[in-house]
């Protein structure tokens, strides 16, 4: 899985790029996830300080560092500022699989970039690091990101109840999967 490099390959879309985050992305990165819409359905708190975005930035690095974590972000091409994140988690070689997971800045919702970004990751997972199974947890009242999975072909596999605990609320989880065999590519770009 991309032996030797330091770096995350750029991917491209018609409409984005992503790319590696990098120091000049913090203030993004902080925009993104300390807005409470966006973290409503994540796994952690709206961030409340610039100092938290900056682990992050460290964590995705370190993680990538250990071929762990894949965390792309999101930039327009237009302007290259970033967006969102998309990401592959729990890279698990032996059994060729990951989690997926993804955000877009509230500022940008309903343009379709959720998508467009997962679609290409997607594709990189199952052709590029030779994925079998890709996988991803959703809240379900988090209805735009269920249609994001679905149009894109993963099939809802279970219901956990009560998975996460965040702001005091315990938060059911359903779980998404797709396999390398019933994965249909987006056309050409």
């Amino acid at each position: 899985m991309l032996i030797g490099s330091t770096t995350l390959p750029t991917l491209e879309t018609s409409r984005l790029r992503l790319r590696w985050l990098t120091e000049a992305d913090i203030p993004a990165l902080y925009e993104l996830f300390s807005h409470p819409e966006v973290t409503r359905y994540w796994s952690w708190a709206a961030y409340t300080e610039r100092a938290q975005a900056e682990k992050l930035l460290r964590n995705i690095h370190r993680l990538f560092a250990e071929r762990s974590l894949f965390n792309w972000g999101i930039a327009r091409r237009e302007d290259d500022r970033v967006v969102g994140t998309c990401t592959l988690s729990d890279l698990n070689a032996q059994n060729q699989r990951a989690s997926l997971g993804y955000a877009v800045n509230r500022a940008h919702w309903g343009q379709g970039y959720g998508r467009e970004a997962v679609s290409r990751v997607v594709e990189f997972g199952f052709t590029s690091l030779e994925l079998h199974r890709l996988e991803a947890d959703v809240d379900p009242r988090n209805t735009s990101s269920i249609q994001v999975l679905a149009r894109l072909g993963f099939k809802r596999e279970g219901y956990q109840r009560e998975r996460y605990l965040l702001n005091g609320e315990r938060q059911d989880a359903v779980l998404y999967g797709l396999l390398r065999p019933e994965w249909q590519p987006a056309p050409a770009r």
